[in-house]
C-alpha cells in the first residue's frame, strides 16, 4: 500500500516567551530569555531558585466561555487546551466542517503531577502527623483521604491523570478518532508527533492533533532534578545559566509549557485549501537499553534514531540543512549528541548549523520536542536559523558548529530535530520544506 503524505497544517504553543507564535520567534531569533526568578512557590531554600515559568496564563483568552469546565484542570492540561486551539484555528479547522470527526486523533505526550501541591503536601503531611502522635511512623490513610476530599479536587477530577490532556482536547474538538498519550520523559512529544505520522500515513486518520504539555515546577518536581544534579545552580547568573554546548554548563534549566501541531494527510489537506507548512517525512525511535537516567556513552541509540530517520525520509546526511539539538546544558547530553552527530553525519558534521533554543527557553520537557519541530518549521518558512545563546567557552567534546549567540541565515529546505529523554528514550524527526 502507497505511504500517504502527511504535512503539518497548523501550530500553536505556550512557552515561557509567550503564546503567540511570530512573537515567540522573534525573541528567539534575537536571542531573548525567558529564565526568571522562580514565583510559582517558594524556591528560596532549593539549590535552583529559578525556571523557566510560563508567566501570566488564562485559559479564557484561548477559550471563552468554554473555560469553567476546565477550572479544575491541571496546570499542563490548561497549556495544552490553549495551544490546541491556537493551533486548530491556524489550520483553518474552527471555520471548517468538511472534515470526518471519526477521522481526526489526538496523539500526546503528556506530563503528569499533582494540579495544587501546597495542598498535596498539606493532606499527606496531616496523614503522617496523626500516626505520629500515636507513636507511628505511617501515613494514615484514612486522616489522608478526609483531608483530600476537603481540599483535593484532583482526587475526585483524576486530573493527575497524564491522558487527561488528550482526552480534553478530544472532547474539545469532537476528535472521535485514535486517541492517545505518550510519556516518554523528555522525548514525548517528538514521539507522539512520529507516531502520529504513522497513524496518517497508513490510512488510520485524515487528521492528528499532536504534540506535548508539561509543567514539573513544583518542589517534588525541582527536588527530584536537583537530586540528580541536573539543574544548573547558577543562581547568581540565571539568564546565562542554559548554556548548551559551552564547556561550563553545570546544568539544564526547568521550563514548562506546551505545543500543539496538527498533522494532516496532504490529499486531505488539499482538498479544502489549507496552507500546507511543511511535510513530515522522517521518524525514527530507539531505546538506549543502557541506563534509565544515562545516555549511552557512544552515542549508539541517539545514532540509530537519526539514521532511521533519514532512512525513512530517503535523505542522506548532507541533504540536511539544519538540527534543531536536544542540546539541555548538561554535561553528558551535549557530549554524547555531539559525538551521535559526528558518527552519522561525517564529514558534514561540521558544516551543518546546529542550535538549541534551550539556551533562552529552558527545557519544556514533555512539550520540549514539539517546541523544537516548530522552529524547524519556522526555520524552513523564513531561511534563519535561531542561535544557541550564552556560549562562550567552546568545548572541545563539542566541535560542532552551534551558531553560537546571533541568528543566521540560512536556505533551510530540510531540518532534523533531535529528542533524548530518561529511560534511554531517543527520537528523531525530519522535516521538509513543501517545495521538495
Amino acid at each position: 500500500m502507497e505511504r500517504k503524505r502527511v504535512v503539518v497544517t497548523g501550530m500553536g504553543w505556550i512557552t515561557p516567551l509567550g503564546d503567540d507564535v511570530e512573537t515567540v520567534w522573534q525573541r528567539l531569533l534575537k536571542g531573548d530569555s525567558g529564565i526568571v526568578p522562580t514565583t510559582i512557590f517558594d524556591a528560596s531554600t532549593f539549590p535552583t531558585i529559578f525556571s523557566a515559568e510560563v508567566k501570566s496564563f488564562e485559559l479564557a483568552k484561548y477559550l471563552g466561555p468554554d473555560t469553567q469546565r476546565y477550572k479544575d484542570s491541571s496546570r499542563n492540561t490548561r497549556f495544552a487546551l490553549g495551544a490546541a486551539k491556537v493551533a486548530w484555528d491556524d489550520a483553518g479547522l474552527t471555520t471548517c466542517n468538511d472534515h470526518d470527526t471519526t477521522r481526526v486523533g489526538v496523539y500526546l505526550g503528556g506530563g503528569e503531577g499533582p494540579i495544587d501541591f501546597d495542598n498535596f503536601v498539606a493532606a499527606a503531611v496531616s496523614g503522617w502527623d496523626a500516626e505520629a502522635k500515636n507513636g507511628m511512623g505511617d501515613l494514615d490513610a484514612r486522616k489522608w483521604v478526609e483531608v483530600a476530599a476537603e481540599r483535593l479536587q484532583v482526587i475526585t477530577e483524576f486530573e493527575q491523570d497524564p491522558n487527561m490532556a488528550a482526552g480534553h482536547i478530544a472532547c474539545l474538538f469532537n476528535a472521535q478518532g485514535p486517541t492517545f498519550n505518550t510519556l516518554t520523559a523528555c522525548a514525548a512529544s517528538t514521539q507522539a508527533i512520529g507516531e502520529a505520522t504513522n497513524l496518517i500515513r497508513r490510512g488510520d486518520a485524515d487528521i492528528i492533533i499532536s504534540g506535548g504539555t508539561h509543567s514539573m515546577l513544583h518542589p517534588l518536581g525541582v527536588t527530584g532534578f536537583n537530586r540528580l544534579t541536573a539543574l544548573s545552580t547558577r543562581n547568581d547568573s540565571y539568564q546565562t545559566a542554559s548554556r548548551p554546548f559551552d564547556q561550563t554548563r553545570d546544568g539544564f534549566v526547568l521550563g514548562e509549557g506546551a505545543g500543539i501541531v496538527i498533522l494532516e494527510e496532504y490529499e486531505h489537506a488539499k482538498r479544502r485549501g489549507a496552507k500546507c507548512l511543511a511535510e513530515m517525512v522522517g521518524y525514527g525511535s530507539t531505546a538506549d537499553a543502557f541506563r534509565v537516567t544515562d545516555m549511552h556513552d557512544q552515542g549508539r541509540g541517539c545514532i540509530a534514531a537519526m539514521q532511521q530517520a533519514l532512512e525513512d525520509a530517503g535523505l542522506k546526511p548532507g541533504d540536511i540543512d539544519y538540527i534543531s539539538a536536544h542540546g539541555t546544558s548538561t554535561e553528558e547530553n551535549d557530549k554524547i549528541e555531539s559525538l551521535a552527530i559526528g558518527e552519522v553525519f561525517g564529514e558534514a558534521a561540521s558544516k551543518v548549523p546546529i542550535s538549541s533554543i534551550k539556551s533562552m527557553m529552558g527545557h519544556l520537557i514533555a512539550a520540549a520536542g514539539v517546541v523544537e519541530l516548530i522552529i524547524c518549521v519556522l526555520a524552513i518558512r523564513d531561511g534563519i536559523v535561531p542561535p544557541t545563546m550564552n556560549y562562550n567557552s567552546p568545548d572541545p567534546n563539542c566541535p560542532l558548529d552551534y551558531v553560537p549567540n546571533q541568528a543566521r541565515k540560512v536556505d533551510v529546505r530540510r531540518a532534523l530535530s533531535n529528542s533524548f529523554g530518561f529511560g534511554g528514550q531517543n527520537n528523531t524527526l525530519i522535516v521538509v520544506r513543501m517545495d521538495d
